[in-house]
C-alpha cells in the first residue's frame, strides 16, 4: 500500500480515443490527502469483505440478469481475415433445407456492419490478428491493401497474429507503416512480444510499434485492452528475428492485468491470437479478466447447423469462470472476412460481469442461386427471391443481407484493378473439389460451404489438396521418392471448376522454395514423429500434421510417440511400386524450406538441414503447383491408394472411415 500511496495517475494523453496513462510521484500535500482517503477506503473495504464473506458460498450463475444500475460495453470484432478482401462467391448454405449459393462477406460488407454498430453505446472495434497472408492481395501488395481496408473501420485495437511475422520483423513493420499512415492510428498490441531495441519493430524504443495494452475511456467506465500473441506457434511456424523475444502468454497477461488494475482500471479485455481452446484455458488461470476476444483457430461460435455450416464449436459467447469465480465472456468470429461478432457485456457497480450476449453475423449479398431441374445452380426468380428476403428478415441472427460500404468498395477497387489480368489467367480445371483438412477427425470443417466436402474432416484420408500439392512437389523433383507437406502450409481448399493463378496463390500464398534431403528410413520416421508430437504432445500448431506423396502409413493418434505410425510403405521413384519402408535404407525427400528450417516443430529435419545434408532446388513451391496444373490440364483427387493416411484412429481411439 505504501508504494501505491506514492503514485498518482496523471491526466492521460488521448490519441484515437485511447488513453495512454503514465505514473509519477505526487506533491507532498497530495500524498497527505491520498493517505487520508486510503484510510477511509480501507474502512469501507473491511465492511465490504465482511459482507461478501456472508455470501461467499453462493456463486452467482453464469446467466444472471443484468442489474438496472450496471454498465454495458459492446465489442464488434473480427479475426483471421488473411488478406481475403473480396467477397466469397458461390458459398453454399442451406435455406429451409434447400441448397442455396450466395455471395458471402468481403471486407466492404464488414465495414458496413461496423458502421451500423457505431450507434451502440460504449462500442469497441477489435481485430484479433492474422490480417496478412492468404491471397494475391498480399502477394502483390504485402500488407498495403489490408491496411487500407482495415482503416475503413478504424479499429480501437489490433492484436498481431503469428502470420504477421511470415516475412519477418521487417515485413510486419512494412504492414504497420501502412496501417499507421492513416488518421485512424490504430493501436497495435502484443504484450508478450519484445523486439530488440534497434530492430525493425523497435528502432528507437521498446514500444515503437507494439504496445502491451491501451485503455479506452467510455461513457462511465474505462476499459483496459491487453494483446497476447501465441508464443510457440509464432516462433516455430513464422519467421521472427531471433532477437525478438516471445514471453509466456499467461504470465504476461497476469502482469498486464495487475498493472492496469494498479492504475484503477477495473474492466479488462484480452485480445488474443492463440486459439479458442487456449482462451478457455487461460480464462481459468487469471484473476480480474472479464472478456477474451480471440483469433488463430478460425473458430465459428454459435449454432449455424440450420444453414448447413457444420457443428458448433461452442456457443457465442462462451461463458466460463476466471480464477476469482467470476464470469468471463469468450468470443471469436470465424475467418476470411466472412463474419463479424458483436458482443454485449453487462457489468455491475463492482465492475464484475453480470451477463454477456451477442451473435456472429454472416453478411451476404441479395443474389440467391438454387438448383433448377437440370441440377444447375441458377438465379432464383423474383417471387422466390422475395420469399427468401422475407424469411431472412424474420430469422434471429446469423445471416443478414448487407450492402458493401461504398468507400470501402472504392478502396478495394483501387487495389483490385492491378490484379485482374493475373487473376483471370486459367491454368487448369478441377473436376471435383479438393477438400482442406488439417488433422483427420478434427471438429472444424475447414471446407464448410464447398460442395463435395460436407464431411471431409471426418474421413481418414484427410486433406485432398495437401495430397495434390505433395504430388506436385514430388513430380517437380527429379530425384524425390517422397514429398512432405505440412497441413498448415495449405491455406484453402480447391473448388471444382476453372483453376486460375489466383486459385493457386490462394491455396499456397507463401514464398517458400523446395529442398531435397537424403534420409534414412529411420530419420523419416523421426521427422514424422516430430510432426505429430508437435500438436499431440507439445500443444503446438496442428498445422504440423504431415501429408506425403510416395509415402503412406497407418496412424493411431491415441498411442504414445513412437507407436503412432505403423506399416509405413514407400514408392521408390525408380520402380513406382509400393514396398515397406526400410529403416536403414536411404531415400530422397523433398519439402519446403519452411519445414527444412524447423518450422512447425520439425526439429529433427532442421538438425539434418543445419548439418548441410540438404540441397536447395530453388523451385518456388507455388509455381511448382502451377506447373503441375498446367502440365495436367485437369485435376482430380488422388486415387485412394495414393493417400498418405491408409487408416486413422483419432486421439480418442475412434476409427475413421
Amino acid at each position: 500500500m505504501r508504494d501505491a500511496l506514492r503514485r498518482i495517475v496523471q491526466p492521460p494523453i488521448r490519441q484515437h480515443n485511447v488513453e495512454y496513462c503514465f505514473v509519477s510521484s505526487p506533491p507532498p500535500r497530495m500524498r497527505i490527502m491520498r493517505f487520508m482517503l486510503s484510510l477511509r477506503l480501507l474502512t469501507n473495504a473491511l465492511f465490504l469483505i465482511l459482507t461478501l464473506a456472508l455470501s461467499a458460498c453462493q456463486t452467482p450463475p453464469l446467466d444472471v440478469a443484468r442489474s438496472a444500475n450496471g454498465h454495458e460495453v459492446h465489442i464488434a470484432h473480427i479475426n483471421d481475415h488473411h488478406s481475403n478482401l473480396e467477397a466469397h462467391a458461390n458459398f453454399e448454405i442451406s435455406l429451409d433445407g434447400v441448397a442455396t449459393r450466395v455471395t458471402l462477406g468481403g471486407f466492404p460488407r464488414l465495414t458496413t456492419l461496423f458502421r451500423q454498430y457505431s450507434s451502440l453505446p460504449n462500442l469497441l472495434k477489435i481485430h484479433a490478428g492474422d490480417a496478412m497472408t492468404g491471397t494475391l492481395y498480399h502477394t502483390l501488395y504485402t500488407g498495403e491493401a489490408d491496411a487500407a481496408l482495415m482503416n475503413t473501420v478504424c479499429f480501437d485495437a489490433f492484436e498481431i497474429g503469428n502470420h504477421e511475422f511470415d516475412e519477418g520483423d521487417s515485413g510486419l513493420r512494412r504492414f504497420l507503416d501502412h496501417l499507421r499512415a492513416d488518421s485512424c492510428r490504430t493501436p497495435v498490441l502484443a504484450a508478450n512480444v519484445e523486439p530488440a531495441i534497434g530492430s525493425p519493430l523497435a528502432p528507437h524504443k521498446a514500444h515503437g510499434y507494439l504496445q502491451p495494452y491501451v485503455s479506452k475511456r467510455l461513457d462511465g467506465l474505462t476499459v483496459g485492452i491487453v494483446g497476447i500473441e501465441v508464443r510457440g506457434k509464432t516462433m516455430n511456424s513464422s519467421r521472427p528475428l531471433p532477437s525478438t523475444r516471445f514471453l509466456d502468454e499467461i504470465e504476461t497477461a497476469r502482469q498486464a492485468i495487475d498493472e492496469l488494475r494498479a492504475r484503477g482500471i477495473r474492466h479488462i479485455v484480452l485480445v488474443t491470437h492463440q486459439g479458442y481452446a487456449a482462451d478457455l484455458a487461460m480464462a481459468a488461470q487469471l484473476s480480474e479478466v472479464d472478456v477474451i476476444v480471440g483469433g488463430d483457430s478460425h473458430t465459428l461460435l454459435g449454432d449455424f447447423s440450420a444453414l448447413g455450416i457444420g457443428a458448433a464449436s461452442g456457443p457465442y459467447p462462451t461463458v466460463v469462470r476466471n480464477l476469482d469465480g467470476d464470469p468471463v465472456c469468450v468470443v471469436q468470429a470465424w475467418e476470411y472476412a466472412k463474419a463479424v461478432g458483436l458482443l454485449k457485456v453487462s457489468f455491475d457497480d463492482q465492475a464484475r460481469v453480470l451477463a454477456c450476449s451477442g451473435e456472429v453475423t454472416l453478411p451476404i449479398g441479395d443474389d440467391f442461386r438454387q438448383q433448377d431441374a437440370s441440377g444447375q445452380f441458377t438465379a432464383v426468380d423474383a417471387t422466390r427471391r422475395q420469399q427468401i428476403l422475407e424469411r431472412l428478415a424474420t430469422r434471429a441472427g446469423g445471416l443478414r443481407v448487407v450492402n458493401p460500404d461504398p468507400l470501402a468498395a472504392a478502396e478495394l477497387a483501387r487495389y483490385a484493378s492491378r490484379l485482374d489480368d493475373m487473376k483471370r489467367q486459367r491454368i487448369g480445371v478441377a473436376d471435383e473439389a479438393l477438400c482442406l483438412v488439417r488433422v483427420p477427425g478434427e471438429s472444424t470443417n475447414r471446407s464448410s460451404g464447398l460442395a463435395g466436402c460436407e464431411n471431409a474432416n471426418q474421413l481418414a484420408r484427410g486433406s485432398d489438396i495437401a495430397q495434390a500439392v505433395a504430388e506436385a512437389y514430388r513430380q517437380a523433383s527429379k530425384l524425390a521418392d517422397i514429398a512432405l507437406q505440412n497441413a498448415g502450409g495449405i491455406r484453402n481448399a480447391l473448388p471444382a471448376g476453372e483453376v486460375t493463378f489466383n486459385t493457386a496463390y490462394t491455396v499456397l500464398p507463401f514464398t517458400n522454395v523446395l529442398y531435397e534431403f537424403q534420409l534414412s528410413g529411420r530419420e523419416i520416421v523421426s521427422v514424422l514423429d516430430d510432426a505429430l508430437a508437435n500438436h499431440l504432445d507439445r500443444g503446438g500448431s496442428d498445422g504440423s500434421h504431415p501429408y506425403a506423396a510416395g509415402l503412406r502409413w497407418n496412424l493411431d493418434m491415441s498411442q504414445a510417440r513412437g507407436s503412432r505410425l505403423t506399416n509405413l510403405e514407400v514408392k521408390r521413384k525408380a520402380s513406382g511400386q509400393w514396398q515397406p519402408l526400410e529403416l536403414d535404407s536411404t531415400y530422397t525427400l523433398v519439402t519446403s524450406d519452411f519445414l527444412a528450417s524447423g518450422g512447425d516443430g520439425y526439429t529433427a529435419l532442421a538438425a539434418i538441414h543445419r548439418a548441410g545434408r540438404s540441397v536447395n532446388t530453388y523451385l518456388n513451391y507455388t509455381q511448382t503447383f502451377v506447373d503441375y496444373l498446367l502440365a495436367r490440364g485437369e485435376l482430380r483427387r488422388p486415387i485412394a491408394t495414393e493417400y498418405s493416411h491408409k487408416s486413422v484412429r483419432t486421439r480418442s481411439g475412434q476409427a475413421l472411415p
